[in-house]
């Protein structure tokens, strides 16, 4: 692993520890998390393998990321107040992050190292899976899948919010002793 790669993981994670203090939702808040993880994918996906069971590993990761990514965005706290939208991680949403960010970056490490590397060319070659590329492009795509569907979970939740919200401003106040 690089030092960018060091610095893109832990930066993540900050992201979601920070948002354990409430913060307005913003485009920046959005912008962020994206960007980060467009710059990793324009950078770590140049080459995708597909063949063997390469594709199959990198579905199997994706849709972990996709659930994971679900699961922290309806565990974060979204209120409506002041005429904006307000988010809080959860302390379930940032343990989920972060048991996925360490799982990547554990991987990562660890198939660097001669005994991981072993292993994890025997669990390859057992499983038809042709490149350390395509291991590459599963937890990129897990890392992707997570960071989009939680932020869309987030946003999506947010516009309810607005728009109910809105709904109820032009609602007519009720008023004690008439008749609707």
């Amino acid at each position: 692993m690089t030092t960018t790669d060091w610095f893109i993981d832990i930066a993540l994670l900050l992201i979601v520890l920070r948002q354990m203090r409430e913060e307005r939702l913003t485009t920046r808040t959005i912008l962020l998390p994206l960007g980060m993880i467009a710059w990793a994918a324009s950078n770590y996906l140049t080459n995708i393998p597909t063949a063997g069971n390469d594709v199959l590993l990198a579905v199997i990761f994706a849709a972990t990321g996709v659930v994971l990514g679900l699961a922290g965005g309806l565990l974060t706290r979204v209120r409506h107040a002041g005429g904006h939208v307000l988010i809080k991680a959860s302390r379930g949403a940032a343990a989920l992050w972060i048991i996925s960010m360490g799982f990547r970056l554990g991987f990562a490490v660890w198939s660097t190292h001669s005994s991981g590397a072993a292993h994890l060319t025997g669990f390859s070659a057992a499983h038809n899976i042709t490149s350390g590329q395509a291991w590459v492009v599963a937890l990129l795509l897990m890392a992707v899948g997570e960071v989009v569907v939680r932020l869309g979970t987030i946003v999506i939740r947010g516009r309810l919010l607005q728009a109910r919200a809105g709904r109820n401003a032009n609602k007519p106040a009720h008023r004690l002793g008439a008749y609707v």
